[in-house]
């Protein structure tokens, strides 16, 4: 199962429209939509359906500025189709600000971008580069892109950067590459506010391995934490290690926190960005493995000690797959999505709370997206942000808004009504295609 579940990550990064021509009809999707769309006009919305010369298959999150403009990128469209970096305003009208060209200004971006306080934005892509092997850029609020640094792999240096950028108070940059440092399993590296690049740990296999797939968090006192795809030295499922969490001090000393074992009673493949709470706990998800072997959410204590708040059992009423990780609001409830699970199997957006209880908040049924693979964002109101890397309008995928109040009302207001007319309860809207 795990070994599937491995293959299913890469489908989700290098195969999306593959993935869209294998799914159920359009005939059934219509139909379901057309079924729940009323019900959940106010619970889920798409800002944006993205068509292709605008960008496609977001894989990354987005992010919000105090305006409440939403900023994204793209891993392919464009007028070159290499990926865009665009803009939500705040009536939800895009501008595409950039779309690569596939050379030396980079290619594919996947990872979240991050906004520095004048409007600046930074991020990686997987390709491009002087080398091929990737980038750093920055993006003006005028849309002019700087290549900050061009990854040169081999074993002196990381390459294809698939997550996205931690900034410090100085302005240097951290990150992680899939591959390539002094064993080919993948690096963090640090890039300083003159554009010099040093490669603070390579990975060996033993303490992890692709680390690229979520982004860095970073401690108070300057440490950083992140997790690994593979690695770790339990065999687990894969004969190579099923990923591990690890802390990487100021000084480039690596601490394996947990190694995942795989199997039915601990996660495996851990790919989503992590959440920290004001102890210092972690929290997040692995892809595979768990109790129905399709992922797990966990949490990690400060001591080192796992456990499993939720097991993905698939299906109708569950999610599966869970890439994108965690982010967790003020009471300590964590919020993401699934690549798949729900009805159609296309994905779900849930709420796990601190005692590990799931509320599916929504599943996906096509028309409004597919396979959500980046982090949400959460605004001040509760509501949540993301990205469909599938589905849509044009099947190029979108952008959504949950409304978690919204759903909590309609719950209030049919408990009060109670059975329709023809004598049977109507069905939760948390529960809805």
């Amino acid at each position: 199962m795990a070994n599937s579940a491995q293959n299913r990550i890469w489908i989700a990064r290098d195969s999306l429209r593959g993935v869209r021509a294998a799914l159920i009809s359009a005939v059934v999707v219509v139909l379901v939509v057309v079924a729940t769309q009323s019900a959940q006009a106010q619970v889920f919305t798409v800002l944006h359906n993205f068509y292709g010369l605008d960008g496609g298959n977001p894989y990354a999150g987005v992010i919000m500025d105090a305006s409440g403009n939403l900023y994204g990128n793209t891993e392919e469209g464009g007028t070159s189709d290499y990926g865009t970096v665009f803009k939500l305003n705040k009536n939800r009208d895009e501008t595409v600000l950039y779309s690569f060209a596939g050379g030396s200004d980079g290619a594919n971006p996947y990872g979240n971008l991050i906004r520095d306080a004048s409007g600046n934005l930074y991020g990686t892509t997987y390709r491009g580069g002087v080398s091929g092997y990737g980038t750093v850029f920055k993006l003006s609020k005028s849309g002019e892109e700087t290549v900050l640094y061009s990854f040169n792999g081999g074993t002196t240096d990381g390459c294809n950067p698939f997550a996205g950028l931690l900034r410090d108070k100085a302005g240097s940059l951290y990150g992680t590459t899939v591959e390539c440092g002094a064993s080919g399993d993948g690096t963090v590296f640090k890039l300083d506010a003159n554009g010099k690049e040093n490669v603070l740990h390579s990975f060996g296999g033993s303490d992890g391995a692709n680390p690229g797939f979520a982004s860095l968090l970073m401690d108070t006192r300057g440490n950083l934490y992140g997790d690994t795809n593979l690695g770790g030295d339990l065999n687990c499922n894969s004969g190579y290690g099923c990923g591990v969490i690890y802390k990487l001090s100021k000084t480039g000393t690596l601490t394996l926190l947990h190694e995942f074992a795989g199997g039915s009673s601990d996660g495996c493949y851990a790919v989503g960005t992590m959440a920290m709470d004001g102890e210092g706990n972690l929290y997040g998800t692995a892809a595979a493995c768990g109790a129905s072997g399709n992922g797990i959410v966990w949490k990690l204590s400060t001591s080192g000690t796992e456990a499993v708040l939720h097991n993905f059992a698939g299906g109708s009423a569950d999610g599966a797959l869970p890439v994108a990780g965690v982010i967790m609001d003020a009471k300590g409830n964590l919020y993401g999505d699934t690549y798949e699970g729900g009805p159609l199997n296309v994905g779900t957006v849930y709420k796990v709370s601190r005692i590990g209880k799931l509320t599916l908040l929504h599943k996906f049924a096509g028309r409004g997206g597919e396979f959500p693979n980046g982090i949400l964002i959460r605004d001040a109101t509760g509501s949540l942000y993301g990205t469909a890397s599938g589905g849509g309008r044009y099947r190029y995928g979108t952008v959504f808004k949950v409304d978690p109040a919204a759903i909590s009302e309609k719950k209030h207001q049919r408990e009060k009504v109670g059975p329709n007319s023809s004598g049977v309860r109507t069905q939760a809207i948390a529960a809805s295609p």
